[in-house]
């Protein structure tokens, strides 16, 4: 990307023109159909171009605020924004907002409950793919999408009863040394059966699919993935091994598919080992390790030798001993965690009642940080410094049309 490049730019990478003109297409469609089934509403005029960036623009614009509501834009309370307000009426806004689709009618080949946005994630995957080279080390996780904790505090028992819970979880394959999410798997949950949400949390067998999804670009390119105890298991990493894909999880014997370990190893030995002491079992590349700090650790690896050595630098207690599974798991996953903690306070924040469309706006929030990582990479940024908040700032006056203003200090 150039140095003169801006933030719509980066944006554009992943939500070019030619998506968003099918959105207007799609939207349009779906209004002309509505109105043919439920008459007509002389208040509709089919949304164009330019009027589909900036309601995008409106929407992501709670993702910087943190106002529940986009309406407020327009109120006259804390969040209004006059001169976001001037682009396009409320009445207008609420309009797009009422008949906006990706996809406006199923298919008759469609079972998928997402049929509505699949193709909108389909592409934002392939251009994901496009515009990045992860480095070697990924992890896979459910990133921190729940709502602003500030906001939450400040909400009323009401409002709060009033939200609904999520009908999906939402996997990513994360590049550990950026924070660049590659790759983003949505798991529906479709009532309480066996592959439903509920059943999530105890069923390594549905995390072993999510992994594989996850994983299906990532075949020969000898990536480390690191891995959660929910989805570590020995029969998920031999077959990510065949496939040139290296692992190292943590173990948990709760909460992980613990078939064909040793079980000697997965129970805590009678004297406990002392602090930086570890065990280790191996089998061909895949080693067991059991580590002790204040409690026992387990993990299963074939990215890194037992023998290595490694540490793990604490502020009180020093330096604790451990192999360098450990150390490269505890670094990564803390990497992952300051992520979160940067990069969740900006996801959208427009809840609306339709599961697509949730899925659509954590999508295009993804898609968001992913430009600014980019951003942060380019030359562009040596050029003008945005702090993430100025970027999304900055990428919302440009949806609007408002590019010369200058982003907030």
């Amino acid at each position: 990307m150039p140095p003169s490049a801006s933030a719509v730019d980066f944006f554009q990478l992943f939500v070019p023109d030619n998506v968003l003109k099918n959105m207007v297409v799609q939207t349009n469609m779906y209004a002309r159909k509505f109105q043919e089934r439920f008459g007509s509403d002389g208040a509709w005029v089919e949304v164009t171009l330019a009027e589909m960036k900036a309601f995008l623009g409106y929407v992501i614009s709670t993702s910087v605020s943190h106002c529940e509501s986009v309406l407020s834009i327009w109120s006259g309370g804390f969040y209004s924004n006059r001169s976001l307000a001037l682009v396009m009426s409320q009445a207008r806004f609420e309009k797009i907002l009422k008949y906006f689709h990706v996809v406006a009618f199923r298919s008759s080949q469609t079972t998928h409950g997402l049929y509505k946005v699949q193709p909108f994630l389909d592409s934002l995957q392939s251009s994901f793919d496009a515009a990045f080279r992860p480095s070697q080390t990924q992890v896979l996780h459910e990133p921190l999408i729940d709502e602003d904790p500030v906001f939450i505090a400040t909400c009323t028992e009401r409002e709060l009863r009033k939200r609904k819970k999520r009908k999906f979880s939402l996997w990513v394959r994360q590049c550990s040394s950026t924070g660049f999410i590659i790759q983003i798997y949505v798991h529906l949950k479709e009532g309480g059966g066996p592959d439903g949400l509920d059943a999530l949390k105890n069923k390594p067998q549905l995390h072993g699919m999510v992994a594989r999804s996850l994983c299906r670009n990532a075949a020969g390119k000898n990536y480390i993935i690191f891995t959660g105890p929910s989805i570590t298991s020995l029969t998920l990493f031999e077959e990510f091994e065949k496939q040139g894909i290296y692992c190292c999880g943590l173990l948990s014997s709760r909460k992980s598919d613990c078939t064909g370990l040793p079980p000697s190893m997965l129970t805590n030995p009678a004297t406990p080992l002392a602090r930086g002491q570890y065990q280790i079992r191996t089998k061909g590349n895949m080693s067991l390790i059991c580590w002790y700090n204040k409690g026992h650790f387990r993990f299963l690896t074939n990215a890194y030798s037992p023998v290595q050595q490694g540490v793990i630098i604490k502020r009180r207690s020093g330096e604790i001993p451990c192999p360098l599974a450990v150390e490269a798991f505890a670094a990564h996953l803390s990497y992952i965690c300051r992520y979160d903690d940067k990069y969740s306070r900006y996801f959208i924040s427009h809840k609306p009642n339709k599961t697509w469309q949730q899925v659509f706006w954590f999508a295009i929030s993804i898609a968001v940080n992913n430009a600014y990582i980019l951003y942060k990479m380019s030359d562009a940024y040596h050029v003008k410094r945005y702090s993430r908040a100025q970027f999304g700032e900055r990428l919302v006056r440009e949806l609007l049309g408002l590019e010369d203003a200058s982003p907030a200090h």
